[in-house]
């Protein structure tokens, strides 16, 4: 290169170096940049090979993640156990609805439970407003299985045991109506004539009646002098007697205490048999009132207010 040349190239950064025109910075041979030729053109089309066994083949991705649609089987069968198994249930339920219905009838009621036994267990069925409430299975061995609840659904492995003796239920069932049919055959209905209790209760009544009037009587005496409302008791026989009045009307006659027998009140007469024990008392409680208003008599006939 001439004189004139270098300082052509110092006074253009553009020049060229050199003769060869290409630029300081160009890769050489030698250098770290330079480029392998291409070479074996099968190395490229060897990593995408690598690549596409990979995803194809290997559930383990090439970047290490796991592919969830190869559980997805698994999950599609559990479903489909579990929706057969709801369809089990739901058959069951409405059989046993149907012997729980026909056990209410038999027993004669809408409440209760019976157990029936088999060979390889022991059944007992609830049954609630006619309808079954639970049918549970218990085994000669192994955990008991409800059937037939309002719990969560039982484990298939034990429905399948459970249902494996359903029939001998079944069976056991029918035993127990069979056991039933006949035991009535021979009862007569021809059964003696009711006793009336009408003159009885008549003649209660008319009683009850004249207690009444004698109740009403007094208690029209006492608000007189004592106010409209209030209590008169005595001791006849040993036994507290007690009339009540409110607006000159008898509320109640009470004999022996708060849990003694009425015989007044406002809601039923005494039985027959209250009324004949403490009736031959009545005059003697009618005399201790009289006592009570000539006592009340004495008392006011000596007071004096001095005046003429």
């Amino acid at each position: 290169m001439t004189d004139d040349a270098l300082d052509r190239s110092d006074d253009d950064p553009d020049a060229p170096a050199d003769a060869t025109g290409a630029p300081d910075d160009a890769p050489t041979a030698d250098s770290d940049d330079a480029v392998d030729p291409p070479g074996d053109a099968t190395a490229g089309s060897d990593l995408t090979a690598v690549d596409s066994a990979a995803t194809a083949g290997d559930p383990i991705a090439t970047d290490g993640g796991f592919d969830p649609s190869d559980d997805a089987p698994s999950l599609a069968d559990a479903r489909a156990i579990a929706e057969h198994r709801e369809a089990v249930l739901a058959a069951v339920r409405d059989h046993a609805g149907e012997i729980a219905r026909s056990l209410a009838v038999l027993r004669g009621g809408d409440y209760g439970k019976e157990t029936f036994e088999t060979d390889a267990g022991r059944w007992t069925l609830s049954y609630e407003a006619g309808d079954v409430e639970y049918l549970r299975y218990a085994p000669r061995s192994g955990p008991d299985c409800y059937v037939v609840s309002s719990r969560e659904p039982p484990a298939t492995e034990d429905l399948a045991d459970a249902l494996a003796d359903y029939a001998a239920f079944v069976e056991s069932f029918g035993r127990t109506v069979a056991a039933a049919e006949g035991l009535l055959d021979d009862v007569s209905t021809d059964f003696p004539p009711v006793a009336s209790t009408a003159e009885l209760a008549a003649e209660r009544d008319r009683i009850c009646a004249r207690i009444r009037d004698l109740g009403d009587a007094m208690a029209g005496q006492l608000a007189r002098i004592d106010g409209e409302y209030g209590t008169f008791a005595t001791t006849v026989s040993g036994s507290r007697w007690e009339l009540k009045w409110e607006a000159e009307r008898a509320s109640y006659l009470r004999v022996g205490g708060s849990d003694g027998s009425y015989l007044i009140s406002q809601y039923a007469p005494p039985t027959p048999r209250e009324l004949r024990r403490h009736v031959e008392d009545v005059p003697a409680f009618v005399d201790a009132f009289n006592a009570h208003v000539a006592d009340l008599e004495v008392e006011l006939s000596g007071v004096s207010l001095g005046v003429d």
